[in-house]
C-alpha cells in the first residue's frame, strides 16, 4: 500500500512473530504463492500468525489488468503494475498445496488463482485437481475456491463444480456502473450469471461474492449490487475498504467508517444472505471459515 495516512480504523499489525515466519518459510520451500502476499493483503499478519493462508494457484501473473489489483499482469495497455509472463502449468502444484494443507492441519482452506485467459479451460482442471488432492490427504478439510469468470465457459465452471468444493466464490469487486473501468476484461452480468449457474448445477454448494468500496461508487449502487447477488442465490457476501496499492493504481475516492460498514451488514442480513462479513479490512477470504463452519 502507498505511503499515505489512512484513518485510525485501518491500522494493521506489522508482520512478525514465529508463526508468521514459519508460514513464509513453508510457502517458500513448497514453491507456493498466496494471494495474501501477491495482492498485499492488509490482513497478512493476522492470518499468517494463525497458521492460515489463501493459496494462489496457476502462477503469480494475471492475464487481466484490473485497476485496483496489485498482482502482476502480462498486459501492457495502460499498464500500472509489474509485468511478467504467465507460468507454464505445473502439474505438481495440486499435490504441493495438498501437502501443506495437511501439514498446517487446516480444517478450512481457501484456494484462488490468477486469471488465466491464455488457457483453453481458464485453469479449471488444475482447480479441480487441487480440490481432489486436498480431499485425498485431508478428507475432513472444507474447501473454498475463489475462481475467475472463465470467460463464461460453462464446461470450465462445471469441471470445478464436479470436484465438489464446499464453497464456490466469485467476486464482483465493484458496482455495475464502474465495472468496465475497474475490471475492463470482465463483465458484471457474466459474473452474476456464473453464480446463478452454480446454483442451478449444484444447489448444495454454497456460493459467495464480495465487493470493495471507496472506488467511486455511491451507497445506492452498493445496495443494488447486493440485491443483484441475492437474485442469483448468492449465500455469503463480503465487503471491505479498497486500499490503493500504489500511485499507479486507482485512487481511493472515499474512506467508509466502521459505522457505515455495520449498516452494510444490516442491509445484507435484511436481503437474506446467510452470512455477511463487513468491515474496513475485510477481504474475500477474511474469516472465511467462521462464515460457514
Amino acid at each position: 500500500m502507498i505511503g499515505r495516512r489512512h484513518p485510525d480504523w485501518l491500522k494493521v499489525k506489522i508482520p512478525s512473530g514465529k508463526e508468521y515466519h514459519r508460514i513464509k518459510s513453508l510457502l517458500a520451500s513448497s514453491r507456493l504463492y498466496t494471494i495474501c502476499e501477491e495482492a498485499s493483503c492488509p490482513n497478512i499478519a493476522e492470518c499468517f500468525s494463525k497458521g492460515m493462508a489463501t493459496f494462489l494457484i496457476l502462477g503469480d501473473v494475471c492475464t487481466r489488468n484490473c485497476t485496483y489489483c496489485n498482482v502482476k499482469t502480462c498486459l501492457r495497455a495502460g499498464t500500472h503494475r509489474q509485468e511478467g509472463t504467465p507460468l507454464e502449468i505445473d502439474l505438481s502444484e495440486p499435490e504441493r498445496v495438498a501437502r501443506i494443507v495437511k501439514k498446517l492441519n487446516l480444517n478450512y482452506v481457501v484456494i484462488t488463482s490468477v486469471t488465466r485467459d491464455d488457457l483453453i479451460d481458464g485453469g479449471a482442471d488444475i482447480f479441480a485437481q487441487t480440490i481432489q488432492a486436498v480431499k485425498n490427504l485431508s478428507p475432513r478439510t472444507r474447501i473454498e475456491v475463489l475462481i475467475s469468470d472463465f470467460q463464461g465457459n460453462r464446461d470450465s465452471l462445471k469441471r470445478v463444480i464436479d470436484a465438489k468444493p464446499y464453497v464456490l466464490a466469485h467476486n464482483l469487486e465493484t458496482v455495475e456502473r464502474l465495472f468496465l473501468t475497474i475490471r475492463p476484461q470482465g463483465n458484471y452480468r457474466r459474473s452474476l450469471n456464473l453464480l446463478k449457474k452454480v446454483r442451478e448445477i449444484s444447489p448444495d454448494i454454497f456460493t459467495k461474492s464480495g465487493i470493495m468500496v471507496g472506488m467511486g461508487e455511491i451507497k445506492e449502487e452498493i445496495a443494488e449490487a447486493m440485491k443483484d447477488l441475492r437474485k442469483v442465490g448468492c449465500d455469503i457476501f463480503t465487503i471491505g475498504q479498497y486500499l490503493q496499492p500504489s500511485l499507479n493504481h486507482l485512487p481511493i475516492s472515499k474512506y467508509y467508517t466502521p459505522e457505515e460498514f455495520r449498516k452494510f451488514k444490516e442491509i445484507g442480513k435484511e436481503l437474506g444472505f446467510l452470512h455477511v462479513e463487513s468491515g474496513p479490512l475485510v477481504r474475500s477470504s477474511y474469516h472465511a471459515a467462521e462464515a460457514i463452519l
